[in-house]
């Protein structure tokens, strides 16, 4: 599936990953490839995302950190998230 991490300043982070997990107001929840469409408000905590072959560019690297070849996790302070048609874009803050 398709993530898209969008931050008032820039497009962060966009590529292919095989799942993607957020802060929700009830908790943290999961989506994987073909999840049910989901609009959500996001909290203060981690973006993590998996895929084989993440490439995050040389001048955001520094936002995010490597928890293994294919884990990533970005801490936010709040956000929206939507997933529809096999597309997740993240608004954080």
């Amino acid at each position: 599936m398709k993530l898209e991490i969008v931050s008032p300043e820039a497009v962060l982070f966009s590529g292919e990953v095989t799942s993607v997990s957020v802060p929700g107001i009830d908790g943290e929840f999961q989506m994987l490839n073909n999840h049910a469409p989901i609009v959500s408000i996001l909290t203060k905590g981690d973006v993590k995302f998996s895929g084989d072959n993440i490439v995050i560019a040389s001048e955001f690297k520094s936002k995010f950190q490597q928890i293994s070849n294919t884990t990533y996790h970005l801490s936010i302070s709040s956000g929206t998230i939507e997933m529809n048609a096999n597309k997740v874009i993240v608004l954080v803050n």
